[in-house]
């Protein structure tokens, strides 16, 4: 597979939280290469990959397809699009940024900026309530094509970088998704030492619904949540942060299996992957607290791709952690 078209396909696939259907159709139809019977239920995308065996624990795989965005929740009488925030947006960002209102047909609009001349340079962070989206249509004219509750995406096409590198939106987590099909695509024709399932999970921006619902469902003994975390850009807590190029960052928390976690690190040192070490000091705000706490639990590690500028229209990765991080996954699946 072409690693990079894979992940532009996917990061560009509309997919607000709550109306991931474009996103998880184009999951879906990449998925079935792997997982001929696999299928949309309850809105998530799920797959088994190979064939099953008794006295094999089930893992699983997961990834969330949906995204930040807004939702339309009032149009003015001068024709103005008022919304609320889908997620945990980035609100500094917002004046001037050109978005897509999904309705009956895409429309394109902007985010209202006020000129700084007009300011007095005592602008502030918008609050959601403030925002309002231009057109350039009448209010009439909107009602035939808007409804509330329509959801709104930034308007952004992904574009290479330096090297490896790319930036777009919605990176957050498609190139999670990315990184399972290419682990998949490595691990074609492959003996496994588990049976494995994959999930590519909605509403994950909303307390991790899809996720919720689907692990009650696969009932797994492993699962491996693939997100994405931060990477260190300029003057963050180095701590905290991994760095771009170095590798998949594996999980460690009071909430996660230390078995699990140990068991990911040996095998990246048995497969010479470099790594990430990444400390969380309660839960991980990631589908991997579902997983643990479902049914009799799971056991549960975090597998997460280093990104910057996290929930604006300008994420940035290194595609070679998304390799890294599929590489770790099909060594510790394959064995």
């Amino acid at each position: 597979m072409n690693l990079k078209e894979t992940v532009f396909a996917l990061s560009e696939a509309d997919g607000a939280s709550g109306s991931e259907s474009k996103a998880s159709e184009t999951a879906l139809a990449m998925l079935k290469k792997y997982c001929p019977d696999a299928e949309i239920i309850n809105g998530n995308v799920i797959g088994k990959f190979g064939t099953y065996s008794n006295d094999k624990k089930l893992l699983v795989l997961d990834a969330h397809i949906d995204q930040i965005g807004f939702v339309v929740t009032y149009i003015t009488d001068d024709g103005f699009i008022k919304v609320g925030n889908i997620g945990g947006i980035d609100r500094r960002l917002l004046p001037a940024q050109p978005i897509v209102i999904h309705g009956k047909e895409n429309i394109r609009g902007v985010i209202c900026s006020v000129p700084p001349h007009l300011t007095k340079g005592d602008g502030k962070v918008l609050a959601v309530d403030d925002i309002a989206i231009d057109t350039g249509m009448s209010k009439n004219e909107l009602e035939k094509i808007v409804s509330l509750g329509d959801s709104v995406t930034f308007d952004v096409k992904c574009k290479s970088l330096l090297n490896e590198r790319i930036t777009g939106g919605a990176l957050d987590d498609r190139c999670g998704v990315a990184s399972i099909l290419y682990a998949l695509e490595l691990l074609q024709g492959c003996e496994t030492k588990y049976n494995v399932a994959v999930i590519f999970s909605t509403q994950e921006e909303l307390g991790e619904r899809g996720a919720k619902i689907g692990a009650y469902q696969l009932d797994a003994d492993i699962a491996l949540a693939v997100d994405v975390s931060f990477a260190y850009t300029n003057g963050e807590n180095e701590k905290k942060c991994g760095y771009l190029g170095k590798g998949a960052m594996i999980g460690i928390s009071p909430c996660l299996s230390r078995n699990i976690s140990m068991e990911l690190i040996n095998t990246a040192k048995s497969a010479n992957l470099p790594y990430q070490i990444e400390v969380m000091n309660g839960l991980t705000s990631t589908n991997a607290d579902q997983y643990s706490v479902s049914r009799d639990g799971a056991e549960v590690c975090t597998v997460s791709i280093p990104l910057r500028n996290m929930h604006t229209p300008v994420e940035v990765i290194d595609l070679t952690d998304v390799r890294y991080t599929a590489e770790l996954l099909a060594k510790y699946i394959g064995g």
